[in-house]
């Protein structure tokens, strides 16, 4: 037998006892466990529109919104706004005015969080109607002669009233830090926040978009004002009130666990 192929028997060999002390050193390693992903972790902020699309709106002036607000709401700026509209006092808008805004963003909630030690309960209500806003419930509440107009703090529309699925809307009373007007019994209108969901949940579900506004809304409320959850209460679960509100078919189960 030659050199040559001596040196490519042994070659083979010194592969094979290779091989054979591989395949034994892997089958005594320990397995490695998988870690789980990490879960999901839910929006904190409600998202009306998927983020980044930007589109030409028309938006209906609610009470008390003024040109900062509404920028906010759409991240425009004032001299946007007043440019595109030709506004000549940007300080002066009219209840019900309607103001092109060319490339809004997604509407956003701006909820101002003010300093006060007055609100002691949350307390949810609905409408009772199909359709509805800030704008038409201030006409109405001061049709039934509310002076100072729509008597909740904020309303979550429904998709009616040229607002959003699930959009925040900010009553003039919380701007104002003012009393309410939508709960007598307990003396709440002096020391509950009032939240509409607009819609009848006597006859219908909420929205998903309107739940997950609410849960945001309420959850950023609470923790602020140190609301305890037993104080986040319906209209009808008020001691004195006679009333169905916020309806037979509010989801309570699903909100409260969720705060």
């Amino acid at each position: 037998m030659d050199i040559l192929t001596q040196t490519k028997k042994l070659k083979c060999i010194c592969l094979i006892i290779f091989l054979v002390l591989s395949l034994s050193s892997c089958s005594r390693a320990p397995v490695r466990k998988t870690m789980p992903l990490p879960p999901i972790q839910p929006r904190i902020t409600p998202e009306i529109f998927p983020p980044g699309m930007r589109s030409n709106i028309v938006h209906v002036v609610a009470p008390g919104e003024t040109v900062w607000r509404i920028g906010k709401m759409y991240d425009v700026s004032i001299e946007h706004i007043v440019r595109e509209n030709k506004l000549k006092n940007s300080s002066m808008l009219e209840k019900g005015q309607r103001l092109n805004i060319s490339q809004a963003a997604p509407v956003r909630p701006v909820v101002t969080l003010y300093p006060s030690k007055k609100w002691k309960y949350i307390i949810i209500h609905h409408s009772a109607t199909d359709s509805g806003s800030a704008l038409g419930f201030d006409k109405s509440h001061q049709a039934r002669g509310f002076n100072r107009g729509l008597g909740y703090d904020f309303v979550i529309a429904n998709g009616t009233a040229d607002k959003l699925d699930g959009q925040i809307e900010v009553s003039p009373r919380w701007i104002k830090q003012e009393d309410g007007a939508h709960c007598k019994a307990g003396n709440m209108n002096c020391r509950a926040i009032g939240i509409c969901l607009v819609g009848n949940f006597s006859q219908e579900r909420v929205s998903l978009k309107q739940i997950d506004s609410l849960i945001y809304l309420v959850n950023r409320l609470r923790k602020y004002y140190k609301i305890p959850k037993k104080n986040i209460l319906g209209h009808g679960q008020v001691k004195g009130a006679n009333t169905e509100c916020p309806g037979s078919k509010f989801p309570w189960a699903d909100f409260k666990s969720k705060l």
